[in-house]
């Protein structure tokens, strides 16, 4: 063991019964520590768990385990949605933009903050990495903090620099990153629907990306673009060639011009090494980069987010299925005000038509229970495999036909009923 560091065994000890912990997120997930800590259940009870999206293997599905420990999530992850979806744990609907005010303001105090870090510099400072976002007021707020150092993880500019001092206890544990690639993800429809999109796309535009496929198409299909710039709750492997090619130079922005801004970053190695050390790229406390007034002040800023599912008046629901808790509000709804209020900006959900199994993202009306991310005060475009549509200024007759339009064809012919039934007319032209 290296000296000053302690094992993971050793630092979760800190950790006192009745604790809020929040757990670091997205790749730099510290799981050697969150399963060390989930091993004490039974010597220690009644321990609260905050996070955003987590990934790797947590071990949590134990009965001794739900017994000490309940997560209260800020946003769901494929890994714990049973977790939260059970008498265990919750959801906090909360703008992704608003959750540092949580533990800055003594709304959701913090006892403990468990992170993930690069090892210290020459002067003793290490980053939070890969994931900025809400990290870094958890750890300004955090009466005790236990960090993991990696030397895989890379050392990331911007806010997230924290003196090792700040820790009360330091892990070392080299791992590799959490890697997800979304290249591989591609599909025909998801590539129809980048194409059509960055169609809408204006050179000197500014970018936010959401997470997966269709994002990653979309920045596969803006070879041909000019000054293109970066301000983004997130990005991916995506944007790395559009930078070397010279596509995206951030010279039109007015926000950190010349830079590239995050909260976070996740994808492949490839992606973790490009954002090691390089002053080109600034990950920054959430609350500034997801900040409307901050996002409205760059030029033709375009969001580019997705959807579970969208009903004939245009309100999206991105969070749950049904009563079901899926995902979170995040930054879909800060990033579709601040695009709608940027000069020129375009605020854009990006769905296919239909799910995996075959059933309509357009939809009569949302599923029972279902959680309303984007209002339809706030809908702007919305683009499927089969066009794209404007909802802005449309009264409510007209964004049925719209989005009838841009349907599956197979369920088209539900949808003019469930019109029908609603306006007393038919569509016409379907």
């Amino acid at each position: 063991m290296k000296k000053g560091y302690v094992s993971a065994e050793e630092a979760v000890l800190l950790v006192e019964s009745g604790n809020r912990v929040f757990v670091h997120g997205s790749a730099s997930t510290p799981i050697r520590l969150i399963n060390a800590l989930l091993k004490r259940a039974g010597a220690i009870s009644n321990v609260e768990l905050v996070a955003i999206s987590t990934y790797g293997c947590i071990d949590w599905n134990h009965p001794e385990v739900l017994a000490s420990f309940y997560l209260n999530s800020l946003f769901v992850s494929e890994n714990v949605r049973g977790w939260v979806n059970s008498e265990y744990g919750d959801y906090i609907p909360v703008f992704l933009s608003e959750i540092p005010q949580l533990f800055n303001r003594g709304i959701l105090p913090l006892d403990v903050a468990i992170v993930h870090v690069s090892p210290p510099d020459a002067h003793g400072y290490c980053t939070l990495g890969t994931s900025a976002d809400i990290a870094i007021s958890a750890v300004r707020n955090a009466k005790i903090v236990i960090a993991q150092v990696n030397p895989r993880m890379p050392r990331v500019l911007g806010e997230g620099i924290v003196h090792f001092s700040r820790f009360n206890a330091m892990v070392w544990e080299e791992v590799e990153l959490f890697e997800v690639d979304y290249g591989a993800k591609a599909d025909p429809v998801s590539e129809k629907i980048g194409r059509q999109v960055a169609g809408l796309i204006e050179d000197g535009s500014t970018l936010q990306m959401g997470i997966g496929a269709i994002p990653n198409a979309i920045l596969g299909s803006l070879g041909n673009h000019k000054d293109l710039g970066i301000h983004t709750e997130m990005f991916s492997d995506g944007v790395i060639p559009l930078v070397e090619s010279g596509v995206v130079n951030n010279a039109k922005k007015k926000i950190a011009c010349g830079e590239i801004v995050s909260s976070f970053v996740l994808g492949t190695r490839k992606v973790y090494d490009f954002v090691d050390n390089n002053p080109y790229v600034h990950c920054m406390d959430v609350a500034f980069v997801n900040d409307v007034d901050i996002i409205r002040q760059n030029p033709k800023v375009v969001a580019i987010n997705s959807a579970i599912e969208i009903d004939i008046t245009g309100q999206v629901c991105a969070d749950s299925i049904g009563t079901y808790q899926f995902s979170g509000i995040g930054g879909q709804m800060d990033f579709m005000r601040g695009a709608a209020l940027s000069d020129g900006g375009k605020p854009i959900i990006a769905i296919p038509s239909v799910t995996s199994k075959g059933v309509s993202r357009i939809v009569p009306h949302l599923n029972e229970g279902a959680g309303v991310v984007t209002t339809r005060g706030h809908i702007h475009y919305v683009a499927t495999e089969y066009g794209i549509v404007n909802l802005y200024g449309k009264n409510l007759d007209q964004r049925a036909r719209l989005l009838a339009s841009i349907a599956h064809p197979d369920h088209r012919e539900s949808l003019e009923v469930a019109y029908h039934k609603r306006f007393g007319r038919m569509i016409k032209g379907l």
